[in-house]
């Protein structure tokens, strides 16, 4: 009776446990004392899993595994003790021995039975827990995979929802904004988004779309390196799925985001047509995030989705911008040539034309008010074109301040110079740029044709010759193509290879017209002038290969050259003169040249090359450089005047001159314009103005020079008007330096 109740109260104490080893320490500890034992151990396996009253590690396990103690009673010994002990198996997943031992004597037959007892109870117990510790774990994968399947419905239903955005052409940003916001519901994240490289530069990225995120760290988060945003960069460069449990410990952690306490991070690349081009992340800040492979999924699919918006909305961009331009909404060059091909294929009858049309001047209008002005100022552009033509008519924008005009039913070139006349007019009007008044001109190249006669590339290069030619007569006006213009334009190409071997072979000269004190008649000075010496057309007019350099960037070499020559030809002759008075050396320069930062650099060097002193150098500026001035160029002329060098503005008063701009540059000189000078004697009214120009540089302290004296006439009127200074062919024609030597150091007499 005695035993049964041991072997109830055993089995109460085990099944009370609520795990194995909790019901394993319990059997030992209530064995050992319902026998009396000073040892109690019990081995699963061949390992003491429970001891009471000897250390488990010092468990002669050797001694109780050995086959001749099960089911015997016998001895062993722990140390210096010699225990006597009594052994019962266990049967089942558990096998293995509960064994007990005492010092003083033997374990009697009945308390070896009743320590079988309670190894079969012990044995039934932990099969028990086994039992229960199955069924937990499969409840709890049940509930992991309802719990999977939930998710992979969210996730389902999510993806669907966005594919059909996708497919309606909804906007890019609220398609990568849902993504976002998705991924950070279904993850259970504190913050997901995306980031983009920039196609400007894709060493940088932007983050774009967020769910989570501050829209002040959003906005610190552009065009920032790729390299500096840990998880994500990595994602990028490597092309694959990064995911960090422990942020804080990770070596690639950004201390910023340490410090905003993000715990864990995952980081997936998005392709566009298999090319990265940024990644969808999300990530933890209330508490470190184990990446499960389910988690890896999920944001795996995000990003294939932004994969696909991406890619979808690039080819969607694509196709518009073949057919019209984004900015002004017009056709595309690839529309316009489309439309041209088909009007001159079609079975008709009837005469089309084509308008090439380029803004003059529009080039000052970027550089001096900015991008945005200029785009600003194309839109009305383009505004202006559809309000002067028909609705079966096409305006096109080709590229930059380029556009052109299909008249599919024009019937006569004429009634196509209509048209050009009527643009040419209404682009003279000014534009109102952010509340300034804008003037900005534009040429146009008309060519006409007639179906099945003419195709659409010829009729595109007739109206660009003719574009050519509008412009080489002085831009504000159209041209009408004729096979003329094509001679012409092939001269052009011509001239233009001939002028690079020229600079290449050396074929400049200088030629130097004196500049003389008109009180006294003694020369105070030279302006250097530039002429081509060709092998074969011999001596070609400045106004021939002046405009082509500039228009070709030659002028930058032939300029240099200029001005490396004036001054050393120059200080020669200052240096012949001894203690007469030095002369100045005039120097043309050109708006090519002045757009060169390193002008200011170059004007030095030829002055410490040559060693003419600083105040003998004169940079004249046409007239046009006042108006289409920009804060670069007045910083460079002020650096220019800061070496001492002179400044005089040419041609005056054929532009737009006024008080302001001469307030504004650092004018030492003004030249009179030839056209006041021819008149001066003749015409009252020009003798007046004339007149006033001095007076003005007067007033101003500024010297004044009258370019294209002729006659005595004109130089006692400008004597008398107290002009300072004046050049001309009354003095002299502008005259080789050998000429010039003669002039300035006559040989002695006899």
């Amino acid at each position: 009776m005695l035993a049964t109740q041991q072997l109830t109260d055993f089995l109460a104490v085990v099944a009370d446990r609520p795990d194995e080893a909790a019901a394993q320490r319990a059997a030992v500890e209530c064995a050992q004392r319902a026998l009396g034992a000073d040892i109690a151990v019990l081995t699963v396996d061949s390992c003491a899993t429970a001891a009471v009253g000897l250390p488990a590690g010092e468990v002669p396990l050797f001694a109780l595994t050995a086959d001749h103690l099960l089911g015997r009673r016998s001895t062993m010994w722990a140390g210096d003790v010699r225990y006597h002990l009594a052994v019962a198996p266990l049967g089942g997943s558990s096998a293995g021995m509960l064994v007990i031992g005492r010092r003083s004597g033997a374990f009697t037959e009945e308390e070896v039975c009743l320590l079988r007892g309670m190894a079969r109870v012990l044995e039934l117990s932990l099969q028990a827990v086994h039992l229960v510790e199955a069924e937990r774990r499969q409840s709890e994968e049940n509930a992991r995979l309802i719990d999977s399947l939930q998710r992979r419905q969210r996730l389902f239903d999510e993806l669907s929802s966005v594919q059909r955005t996708i497919a309606q052409r909804e906007p890019l940003s609220r398609i990568l904004d849902r993504i976002a916001g998705a991924a950070a519901e279904l993850l259970g994240v504190d913050i997901a988004g995306l980031t983009v490289l920039e196609s400007d530069d894709p060493g940088r990225m932007s983050l774009i779309s967020a769910a989570g995120i501050p829209d002040e760290l959003m906005s610190r988060m552009q065009r920032i390196p790729v390299a500096t945003l840990g998880v994500v960069g990595l994602a990028i460069m490597g092309d694959e799925l990064v995911a960090v449990d422990d942020y804080a410990a990770s070596p690639m952690a950004v201390p910023e985001l340490v410090r905003s306490r993000l715990q864990s991070v995952m980081a997936v690349p998005v392709h566009e047509n298999g090319v990265v081009v940024g990644a969808i992340f999300a990530g933890s800040h209330t508490e470190p995030r184990e990446w499960d492979e389910t988690s890896r999924e999920v944001l795996s699919a995000f990003a294939e989705h932004a994969s696909l918006a991406v890619t979808d909305a690039r080819a969607l961009h694509e196709m518009n911008a073949a057919f019209h331009d984004a900015l002004t909404g017009l056709a595309s060059r690839s529309l316009f040539v489309t439309r041209l091909e088909n009007t001159l294929g079609a079975d008709r009858t009837g005469g089309i034309a084509t308008l090439l049309i380029g803004l003059d001047r529009f080039k000052v209008i970027n550089d001096t008010l900015g991008h945005q002005a200029g785009d600003d100022l194309l839109v009305m552009v383009a505004d202006r074109l559809r309000d002067c033509l028909r609705t079966d008519d096409t305006a096109a924008r080709l590229g930059g301040d380029e556009f052109a005009v299909l008249l599919p039913d024009s019937g006569t070139a004429e009634a196509a110079v209509l048209v050009a006349r009527r643009i040419v007019t209404a682009m003279r009007e000014p534009f109102d740029l952010d509340g300034r008044e804008t003037f900005v001109t534009c040429s146009i190249g008309v060519a006409f044709g007639e179906a099945g006669t003419h195709d659409a590339q010829e009729l595109m290069i007739r109206g660009d010759l003719a574009l050519f030619e509008a412009k080489k007569k002085g831009k504000d006006q159209y041209a009408v193509f004729d096979p003329a213009i094509r001679e012409s334009f092939q001269r052009h190409l011509e001239m233009e290879a001939d002028l690079r071997r020229a600079v290449l072979r050396h074929e400049f000269q200088l030629r130097f017209q004196p500049i003389v004190r008109l009180a006294t008649r003694e020369i105070s000075g030279l302006e250097a002038l530039v002429r081509w010496q060709h092998p074969v057309r011999g001596m070609v007019p400045p106004l021939d290969f002046i405009p082509l350099a500039e228009e070709t960037g030659m002028i930058v070499p032939i300029g240099e050259w200029v001005l490396r020559e004036a001054c050393r030809q120059a200080a020669r002759w200052n240096a012949q003169r001894g203690t007469d008075a030095p002369l100045t050396v005039s120097v043309n320069l050109s708006a090519v040249q002045l757009d060169r930062a390193d002008l200011p650099e170059l004007v030095e060097s030829a002055l410490a090359d040559s060693g003419l002193a600083p105040h003998h150098l004169v940079i004249e500026l046409t007239e046009s450089l006042l108006v289409d001035h920009r804060a670069e160029i007045v910083e460079r002329l002020k650096t220019i005047k800061a070496l001492g060098v002179r400044l005089a503005i040419d041609d005056f008063g054929t532009g737009y001159s006024s008080l302001a701009y001469l307030r504004r540059f650092p004018v030492d000189i003004i030249k009179i314009d030839k056209s006041f000078v021819d008149d001066v004697g003749d015409v009252p009214a020009a003798a007046a103005l004339t007149h006033g120009i001095i007076q003005l540089g007067q007033a101003l302290q500024l010297s004044t020079v009258a370019e294209g004296i002729e006659d005595a006439g004109q130089l006692s009127e400008l004597a008398d008007g107290n002009c300072e200074l004046g050049q001309g062919y009354y003095f002299a024609e502008p005259l080789t330096s050998d000429a010039m030597q003669e002039l300035l150091f006559p040989p002695a007499a006899g």
